[in-house]
């Protein structure tokens, strides 16, 4: 037999073996059609309940007043986590260039391989200052800080006692630790009591609470659930991603303003809202736990270090609101401004005190229509609704920022007059 005709027989059966059979090739394409299938069906679910959330796209850099793409001239935002407008402000901007000239654009390592730079350390260090804590560890967000911090603290000897309208955030990362679960009712003192000695048998207890609730700008009891943590021996934590910077006298957040900051034991908080709005979370509290974290927490261990542009700004916010209160105190003014003015114009506003001013509607789909008029009108507002927020309580959540004019405040409320008048909402 001549050599390539042998070769041609031998390779043959090799061919057909590694050629895709038509059954298997048939099987993936039915497989990806139903998935396509499945998902369609879930997208126009949302959309026929009115609860699809678009995303405008912006134009300009973050502020009181942007630029939003398909609107014409300067549109009033009312709904960025940009409590005292440092987002932007030129000093906060300066930092990170600096930063980024100096140290790059990224450390391409985890913390404790390669990627800790002085100016990690320093933040940190100023962060425990800010709180008035032991020491801080850094993450790339705070929902990795929440995701980080309850499997490394607790075992299956323990309990968590979380309220049950806790940040999404919070609860995943309950999810993950092997503790004994318990929800108590929200900001119920009555139920926690329950709970509390329901779980008396556990080594250790945390009660676990937002200082500020996102969606409905309440706050938590801190000073009765300190109280029951210490009757029945349990520690408490408390996430003040919408409190850090601006609550309480010196801005340093509920836990201050409620007068407990020496019996809340562990604050998480972000760096991508009132500090900077860039990116990044941390956790402060004592230095053995802090220093167990940096072993032992996942999203610490085996996330990249925050870029060096994204410290400097951060750094250089706390740095502000370590010289001076002005610009956290001038958020709490304004505030009352806006809700004064809402109530009077015959609107619900949930909350009290907070710059999260939630407009309550009920309908998911009048929400949106709602704020879609508002953009007509050169206010840029969103609508929540189901599962962000509870199935007929949706609102336009507004939240007011010190960059803000009285002006600002005045043409946002005029806005909604307007618009709510066109819906029934208000007469």
């Amino acid at each position: 037999m001549p050599l390539r005709t042998a070769v041609r027989y031998l390779s043959a059966p090799i061919r057909d073996i590694l050629r895709p059979s038509t059954t298997t090739s048939n099987r993936g394409c039915a497989a990806i059609a139903e998935a396509r299938s499945v998902l369609e069906h879930e997208l126009e679910t949302i959309r026929t309940g009115g609860t699809w959330k678009g995303e405008r796209v912006i134009t300009s850099k973050q502020g009181p007043h942007i630029n939003v793409d398909g609107s014409r001239g300067d549109i009033l935002n009312f709904c960025a986590n940009n409590y005292l407008g440092l987002s932007s402000h030129p000093q906060v901007v300066e930092a990170g260039i600096e930063a980024l000239k100096k140290y790059g654009a990224g450390l391409s390592s985890v913390r404790f391989i390669c990627g800790t730079q002085d100016i990690h350390k320093d933040l940190e260090q100023k962060l425990a200052q800010f709180h008035e804590r032991e020491d801080c560890i850094l993450y790339a967000s705070c929902f990795d800080a929440n995701a980080g911090l309850f499997e490394v603290l607790l075992g299956p000897d323990d309990a968590v006692l979380s309220d049950e309208l806790n940040h999404a955030s919070i609860i995943d990362g309950i999810r993950l630790c092997r503790a004994k679960r318990f929800r108590y009712k929200h900001m119920d003192l009555n139920d926690l009591e329950t709970q509390l000695k329901e779980s008396q048998s556990s080594r250790l207890r945390l009660v676990v609470t937002d200082g500020v609730f996102s969606m409905d700008g309440d706050m938590a009891p801190l000073k009765g659930i300190c109280d029951l943590a210490e009757q029945y021996g349990a520690m408490v934590f408390i996430d003040e991603c919408h409190a850090t910077g601006f609550m309480g006298p010196r801005g340093r957040g509920t836990d201050e303003l409620l007068g407990v900051m020496d019996r809340v034991h562990i604050v998480n908080s972000t760096l991508g809202k009132a500090l900077g709005g860039a990116a990044g979370g941390y956790t402060v509290g004592p230095k053995p736990l802090i220093d167990l974290l940096r072993q032992r927490s996942r999203p610490y261990l085996f996330s990249n270090s925050l870029p060096p542009p994204v410290v400097g700004c951060a750094t250089r916010a706390v740095e502000l609101l370590l010289t001076s209160n002005e610009i956290a105190q001038s958020v709490g003014d304004k505030t009352m401004r806006f809700r004064n003015k809402m109530t009077d114009a015959g609107f619900t506003i949930s909350g009290s005190d907070h710059p999260i001013c939630p407009v309550m509607l009920g309908d998911a789909r009048l929400a949106s229509l709602m704020a879609d008029d508002m953009l007509k009108l050169g206010v840029y507002v969103i609508g929540f609704s189901y599962p962000v927020v509870p199935k007929g309580k949706a609102r336009i959540r507004v939240q007011i920022s010190a960059a803000h004019t009285d002006q600002d405040i005045d043409r946002a409320v005029d806005a909604f007059i307007q618009t709510g008048r066109k819906h029934g909402v208000v007469s």
